[in-house]
């Protein structure tokens, strides 16, 4: 085991086994609560159109991360991705975003999702709920930041035991819905899923944001990498790849799971208002009360896994980025800035947080195409301007969203796509085409021929 360990490094890669532990810590750092509720709710509603709108679902909700990932991979670091559009743009863009997916928003809530789910347990006032709230906020902060500072270990923990229990309770959840269906199918697609079920479904991918995540877990799979004997980055960044690659063939599976799980309780919660509703109540008609425990322990490992993750990427970017506090430093402030926004304020971070990260995101899409468009470097301009395009009108809603949500913003919501949540699309792609048109003249001009000819 140890020969073919030494002659895997030697060929720059982890080999199978090696590859297959970082997937399933990558997929971990991903699979949070948001990834557990969205797709259960997308079976229930949209019944018998669940296939296609499914499909649409994995595009956004599996493609873009790891494409992301790959992107990054092939970069180095999201920095140098982001820098070819500018350094500063870079810096601000990463900033925010890893403010908005870490300790304001995306942290907090790992905490409370995952006291929401065990709140049931509790026969208890509402005085002691919320101390038992604070005790368990603190609890779960101090078991995270003990493995964030730690970095090396995440990904080995996660890949070799909290991965693996998510994974089994899945699989558990699912298998009682395949072995014994609690209903049927709805008879009816609700909402969007009735017009156009593969669009209702990449929105709702979109909507998972893990896009983002890639940006900050691509830095700490890449370290963790290094950290087990591949040092070239070429093969370091291949092998990030091929992690990638294993994560979303999970993260694609548990979707599929979810989904039919949530398409079979179509006659039973028809009206179910999340999908936490609905996992809670498939494992409580198959298990009865163990099942309330099943549900909480398969949130927590998933809120868990996550935290971790967000805490030590976040943290390694920050003291890389801002040295005079080390990353033990940064990683204890995100942990106790989190832990107080778990506890209080968290409705009022969320209302600010969210059109933020709407802002930010239709960028991430465009970084992420940048970083897989081969020699995307040598055409900066065509890149700036298409992701000026798509940062003035993703902008523009999400400011309107935070300031007057369901306000009217004419040359916004005129835009092809845009009642769907995608108007920045055309935007994008004229830009884009603008940029090339603008670079081609100038190299026309630069060689002392007409711009026209």
């Amino acid at each position: 085991m140890a020969h073919e360990k030494a002659k895997d490094l030697a060929d720059g890669t982890l080999g199978p086994r090696g590859s297959l532990e970082v997937g399933i810590a990558l997929f971990s750092m991903f699979f949070g609560a948001g990834n557990l509720i969205i797709a259960p709710l997308l079976g229930v509603q949209a019944g018998p159109a669940v296939a296609p709108a499914t499909i649409g679902y994995l595009v956004s909700g599996v493609g873009l991360p790891i494409a992301t990932i790959v992107a990054i991979a092939r970069s180095g670091t999201a920095d140098a991705l982001l820098s070819r559009i500018g350094r500063r743009f870079s810096r601000i863009f990463t900033v925010l975003a890893y403010l908005a997916i870490g300790p304001l928003l995306a942290i907090p809530r790992t905490a409370s999702t995952s006291f929401e789910m065990i709140k049931p347990l509790l026969n208890a006032s509402d005085a002691a709920i919320g101390v038992a709230q604070l005790v368990f906020s603190l609890a779960f902060f101090a078991a995270a930041l003990a493995l964030a500072l730690h970095p090396a270990r995440v990904v080995r923990l996660m890949g070799k035991v909290t991965g693996p229990s998510l994974i089994a309770l899945l699989v558990l959840m699912v298998s009682a819905q395949v072995v014994a269906p609690a209903g049927n199918l709805a008879d009816y697609a609700q909402g969007a899923y009735a017009q156009a079920p593969v669009v209702a479904g990449f929105v709702q991918g979109y909507q998972t944001l893990d896009l983002l995540a890639a940006l900050a877990f691509g830095v700490v799979i890449a370290n963790s990498v290094h950290a087990m004997g591949v040092t070239s980055p070429r093969a370091a960044a291949a092998q990030v790849a091929r992690s990638g690659i294993v994560a979303g063939a999970l993260m694609a599976l548990v979707y599929c799971a979810l989904a039919y799980l949530g398409a079979r309780m179509g006659t039973v919660s028809p009206s179910a208002a999340n999908g936490a509703e609905v996992i809670s109540l498939s494992a409580s008609l198959h298990f009865g009360i163990a099942g309330t425990a099943l549900t909480a322990a398969t949130f927590f490992i998933a809120c868990f896994n996550v935290c971790v993750g967000l805490v030590s990427s976040i943290g390694q970017y920050f003291a890389e980025t801002f040295p005079r506090i080390s990353y033990r430093g940064w990683a204890v402030i995100i942990a106790v800035v989190s832990c107080v926004l778990s506890n209080a304020g968290l409705t009022a971070i969320l209302t600010y947080s969210l059109p933020v990260l709407m802002a930010l995101y239709p960028m991430g899409i465009c970084a992420m195409v940048m970083g897989l468009v081969p020699r995307s470097s040598a055409h900066p301009l065509m890149w700036r301007c298409g992701m000026a395009c798509i940062g003035v009108v993703s902008t523009a809603g999400a400011v309107r969203d935070a300031l007057a949500p369901g306000g009217a913003l004419p040359l916004i919501d005129s835009l092809p796509a845009a009642a769907i949540g995608l108007g920045w699309v055309v935007p994008g792609i004229l830009g884009l085409a603008l940029g090339a048109l603008v670079e081609a003249a100038l190299r026309t001009r630069g060689n002392g021929e007409p711009v026209d000819k």
